[in-house]
């Protein structure tokens, strides 16, 4: 067998955080055409808009902080922040709801503890929660997705969606054209069965088809992603794997009550959280066995706030609470360091 001869030395390059970020940014681009297919020009608007905000308020915290602007301004990780946090609420969302998210992210979620690579939590799921607690009226209102054979509604056009943003349209015009996301529909059922409501609801089958498209646009970036070796397939295949096995579990047990787990894959943010979110390198778990663990967590999570919790989506709060358990998880998930016999885990404090 013939062997490759390489000259010292044996260590590639590294990726930079800017690459990093740049790369995650390219990868988001499938998701939100997909959105704004989906759903008109908000998507695109409420990007823009977070973006110009967490680049000032960074700036502004940086500058207080005697830190060199530009140097961190540069990282992307602003950006990044503004994009999923602007993907996860809904398009036509009023332009204070996104400021007020963006600020709480940037400045008490991020920079508050060091900025990046000092956050215990992921900045726009902690922003996430927050507005999706204190404002749960404005965080719910989602317009019906435009479908192919033209049902569902959408702003017509780029003038109007700034309109419906900014606060100068007509509130009773506009909440006349929101209602139930997929996911609320089929929490909320009424005493109907879940075939019941599959038979009688267009609304939610359209909506089912169009998030089905925006949740495989997702998929495709993470994919990406992954190819880039941004990050490992442990979490996110732990985290749908195991969303995956306790829907069919309880689905298979009783399908009148419980939706079937394609939904639970295909509806709703769990996509973009597997592949965007979970995968977050400061706030998750570092091993590959911790991440094993950390993602199957995260899965179990989102399957029982949806099913018996409050919040039909349950994405950003699964991942804060194990953002809070990852620490711990990497405490007893440790590799074996070399010139060791055994890996140094828990609180022995030693090496054995």
């Amino acid at each position: 067998m013939a062997l490759i001869h390489l000259s010292s030395p044996h260590v590639s390059k590294a990726n930079s955080t800017a690459n990093v970020m740049r790369l995650v940014l390219l990868a988001t681009l499938p998701g939100i055409l997909a959105m704004t297919v989906f759903f008109g020009w908000g998507t695109l608007i409420q990007i823009v808009l977070a973006s110009v905000l967490a680049l000032a308020f960074e700036a502004a915290v940086l500058k207080l902080r005697k830190r060199p602007v530009g140097f961190f301004l540069s990282d992307g990780s602003a950006l990044v922040t503004a994009v999923l946090l602007a993907v996860a609420i809904p398009p036509f969302s009023a332009w204070w709801v996104t400021a007020t998210g963006i600020f709480f992210a940037i400045v008490i979620s991020k920079q508050l503890y060091g900025g990046l690579g000092n956050n215990p939590f992921n900045p726009a799921m902690v922003a996430y929660a927050l507005l999706l607690v204190s404002f749960p009226v404005e965080m719910t209102r989602w317009t019906a997705p435009i479908t192919q054979n033209g049902e569902g509604w959408h702003v017509a056009g780029f003038l109007d969606t700034l309109q419906v943003i900014f606060g100068s349209v007509e509130q009773q015009w506009y909440d006349s054209f929101t209602g139930a996301t997929p996911l609320d529909v089929l929490k909320h059922r009424a005493g109907l069965t879940t075939e019941e409501l599959w038979r009688q609801s267009d609304v939610l089958m359209n909506g089912v088809a169009a998030w089905y498209a925006i949740s495989a646009a997702w998929f495709m970036g993470g994919i990406f992603l992954l190819s880039r070796k941004i990050f490992t397939w442990h979490a996110p295949l732990s985290m749908l794997v195991a969303l995956f096995l306790m829907a069919s579990m309880f689905y298979g047990f009783d399908p009148d009550n419980y939706v079937s787990p394609i939904v639970h894959l295909g509806v709703g943010a769990t996509m973009l959280g597997a592949f965007f979110i979970v995968t977050d390198p400061v706030s998750s778990a570092t091993s590959n066995r911790g991440k094993i663990i950390y993602g199957a967590l995260i899965g179990v999570m989102i399957y029982i706030i949806r099913t018996w919790g409050n919040y039909p989506d349950a994405v950003a709060f699964s991942v804060l609470l194990m953002n809070l358990c990852a620490p711990f998880i990497d405490q007893y998930t440790q590799p074996r360091t070399y010139g060791h016999k055994k890996a140094n885990r828990g609180t022995k404090g030693k090496n054995q």
